[in-house]
């Protein structure tokens, strides 16, 4: 198995040199572009070659440089055992971090609508992780509901949330950003309400 090129030899240096590169392509963004490797290279005063090393191509640098790569979970240490504050926890998580990286994040869905199927496949927006971690907050629910039905609500949720809502919301319905994140927020209460209620109905016929 190869090891990749920042892990082989003189570690820190290359860590330095890696994290500067995808701090280039998060400025770069944020200003409204969409970085290429060069491009990256040229705004962190790096040579493309030595860039190349790190980042094959336009789309590993930018699944490096999105802001929640690495987020494993949306809850705090001590998370309560309520599906409802869970999910609002997450939401409100979640949608925070739309609004801080917007740029980053209109960036990702432009690229997952305009790449092929693997190519799409392979970027963070197309990864599943917002539905990961709005399962995790639904977890206490499985005692009630199967998991195909809590996987549904996650799906509902989701649709509900993010950076797709997000821009319709600000861009098509007019809301400022402050407005879409709370009525994001409404939506994911509203979805786990009527799940709720629906599985209620069901239990009494």
């Amino acid at each position: 198995m190869s090891i990749p090129y920042e892990l082989n030899g003189r570690i820190d240096q290359k860590r330095r040199t890696r994290d500067a590169l995808i701090a280039a392509a998060r400025d770069l963004v944020a200003n409204g572009e969409t970085p290429t490797v060069e491009g990256a290279a040229e705004a962190a005063s790096i040579s493309r070659t030595t860039a190349y090393r790190y980042f094959s191509n336009q789309r590993a640098l930018l699944v490096a440089a999105h802001p929640e790569t690495g987020a494993p979970s949306l809850l705090p240490d001590d998370a309560p055992e309520d599906a409802a504050t869970r999910l609002d926890l997450v939401i409100d998580a979640f949608t925070r971090s739309t609004v801080e990286n917007e740029a980053q994040q209109r960036t990702m869905l432009r690229l997952s609508l305009e790449a092929d199927p693997a190519e799409r496949s392979q970027l963070p927006l197309r990864q599943g992780r917002g539905i990961k971690w709005i399962e995790e907050a639904l977890a206490p629910l499985r005692e009630q509901m199967s998991e195909p039905e809590v996987h549904r609500l996650a799906l509902a949720i989701r649709s509900a949330t993010g950076i797709e809502a997000f821009v319709w919301l600000t861009d098509v319905a007019g809301q400022s950003r402050d407005d879409a994140t709370e009525l994001m927020r409404w939506s994911a209460r509203g979805l786990l309400q009527s799940a709720l209620a629906d599985k209620t109905t069901d239990s009494r016929d």
